[in-house]
C-alpha cells in the first residue's frame, strides 16, 4: 500500500488555529506601538513649533507671535516673511501629520503684535491615531490632555490652561 504524503485536513486548521490566536493577541499591542509613535511626533511637532515661533517672534518684531501655522510654513522655494516665514515643513503647516491634527493661533494683539500663541494638537482618529491632546503656549511648557471625552479638535488656550505639564 501506497503511503500518501502531506498534511491532514485537522493539523491544517490547527494550524491556522494557532496563527490566528497569535495575531488576535499580536494586532491590538501593535495599534498601541502606532499611537504611542504618533503621541510622540506630536510632541516633537509642537516643540518644532515652540521653537518656530521664538525665531518668528525675533526676526518679525512687528508682528510678535505667528497667528497662524500657515505664517510659520512656506513651501520648499518659500522666500521668508511675515505671512510665510519658511520656519517649519510643508506637512506640518499642512495642519495634519502623523495622525494628529495641528493648530496655532495668535492672541491677545498689543499694539499690532501678538504677545501671546496656542499651539495645539489632537488625534485625527481618536483611539486609532492618537489618544491625548497636546499643547504649548508662549511659556515654553508643552501641556497634554488624557482626552477621556475622545475629541479630535485641539486644545484652545483656556483648555490648554487646565492640561497637566509634561515631565
Amino acid at each position: 500500500m501506497k503511503r500518501q504524503s502531506g498534511f491532514t485536513l485537522m493539523e491544517l486548521l490547527i494550524v491556522l488555529a494557532i496563527i490566528l490566536v497569535i495575531a488576535g493577541i499580536t494586532i491590538p499591542s501593535l495599534i498601541h506601538v502606532k499611537i504611542h509613535a504618533n503621541e510622540t511626533s506630536a510632541v516633537g511637532s509642537i516643540k518644532a513649533i515652540q521653537t518656530a515661533q521664538i525665531s518668528y517672534q525675533t526676526t518679525y518684531v512687528a508682528q510678535g507671535y505667528a497667528a497662524s501655522l500657515a505664517a510659520l510654513g512656506g513651501s520648499d522655494s518659500c522666500t521668508p516673511s511675515p505671512a510665510t516665514a519658511c520656519l517649519l515643513d510643508e506637512v506640518l503647516t499642512s495642519g495634519t501629520k502623523a495622525g494628529y491634527n495641528f493648530v496655532v493661533v495668535g492672541g491677545s494683539p498689543a499694539t499690532g503684535a501678538n504677545t501671546t500663541y496656542v499651539a495645539g494638537a489632537a488625534p485625527a482618529a481618536y483611539n486609532r491615531t492618537g489618544v491625548r491632546r497636546f499643547c504649548a503656549t508662549e511659556k515654553s511648557v508643552i501641556r497634554w490632555d488624557a482626552n477621556t471625552e475622545g475629541s479630535t479638535t485641539p486644545p484652545t488656550a483656556e483648555e490648554c490652561a487646565r492640561f497637566q505639564a509634561m515631565r
